[in-house]
């Protein structure tokens, strides 16, 4: 192990992984198993879901269990992919407290990343931003750093947190001298998927996802209520796939068909209701093989019980080691023996 690095990536639980986590992290995740340099940690960060979930923690510890069937399902190995919860380690939140030193309000104002989720979150927070909410980077530089992550796979889209948590080792290091790792941002090479409704982001809180979970009947449903190109008005109408959801998620689901799809839908002899039922159906079976498997872990509570409570043991102990070398450089080690 001294020889390999470590990745940290995972999930506020808030609900369900769709198949937007699906083809922009989850599938990169299991594919990194494959490595065997590289010693993998996902985290199931309940304590940053409770940022803009604290007045509902029944909801947040539900959805611990809904987002690790997910993680499951898809084919994350609890035998090569260490998965754990953040609540269950206590040096985060000390390492959250001594970094809070290192970070202006006015720098995390800044974060562009922060900006953008406030401005979603408007409605949730009023005027009045919580400082969990405010000072979630620096938590998230806690969990980065307390398992030396050197890889954290991201999207685009989080790159300034990754940032910000850099700047903050980097002064932790200048001020305490060299004890923590610097982390990289290992950018995803899928792109951001759009929701059903043709929005740049599907979303949870947006009602335009698709879940891993879904049943064939939810799927069919969501999908024949997909955003369809609005200047197509007949079905021998010429239609235009690059402004259809439909031929956007044939892009992803229908990779054999999808020259033709887009061809016919050109050519007028594509009908949108026949496209989405076979966008529906190939959404289906693609998605079969992880629904089964999610049906077998929940079948078996005690063991996902105990990929958690054994994942979580290890953070832990990786987390103390950490701990023990931050105190040390800080002149916090009293009463060491």
């Amino acid at each position: 192990m001294q020889n390999k690095k470590r990745s940290l990536t995972g999930d506020r639980p808030t609900g369900r992984l769709h198949i937007g986590h699906y083809f922009g992290s989850l599938q990169n995740r299991v594919k990194m198993q494959e490595d065997d340099s590289i010693e993998r940690f996902v985290m199931i960060a309940d304590v940053q879901a409770l940022t803009d979930n604290f007045n509902n923690p029944q909801k947040v510890r539900d959805n611990v269990y809904q987002v690790l069937l997910d993680y499951l399902s898809v084919g994350i190995d609890p035998e090569k992919t260490t998965i754990f919860l953040q609540s269950m380690i206590p040096e985060l939140a000390e390492l959250t407290v001594y970094y809070s030193n290192l970070v202006t309000l006015a720098r995390l104002e800044r974060n562009p990343t922060v900006k953008t989720e406030i401005a979603q979150k408007r409605e949730l927070f009023g005027e009045s931003v919580t400082y969990g909410f405010l000072g979630y980077p620096v938590s998230q530089a806690a969990d980065i750093t307390a398992f030396e992550g050197e890889l954290v796979p991201v999207g685009e889209d989080q790159l300034p947190l990754i940032e910000q948590c850099r700047e903050i080792v980097r002064k932790f290091n200048s001020i305490y001298g060299e004890t923590l790792k610097e982390p990289k941002a290992v950018l995803s090479s899928n792109k951001r998927i759009k929701g059903l409704d043709g929005n740049e982001k599907m979303g949870k809180s947006l009602g335009n996802a698709i879940y891993l979970s879904d049943s064939e009947e939810e799927i069919t449903k969501k999908v024949m209520g997909a955003l369809t190109d609005p200047g197509r008005i007949r079905k021998d109408d010429l239609g235009n796939p690059d402004v259809c959801m439909v031929a956007y998620y044939h892009e992803l689901f229908s990779k054999d068909e999808i020259k033709t799809v887009c061809e016919e839908c050109r050519a007028g002899k594509r009908g949108c209701v026949d496209c989405k039922k076979q966008l529906a159906k190939n959404i289906i079976e693609e998605l079969r093989p992880i629904r089964e498997k999610r049906k077998y872990y929940e079948e078996r509570p005690e063991l996902l019980e105990k990929i958690l409570k054994d994942g979580t043991k290890k953070a832990q102990e990786i987390a103390k080691e950490t701990m023990r070398k931050v105190k040390e450089s800080m002149k916090l080690n009293y009463f060491e023996e």
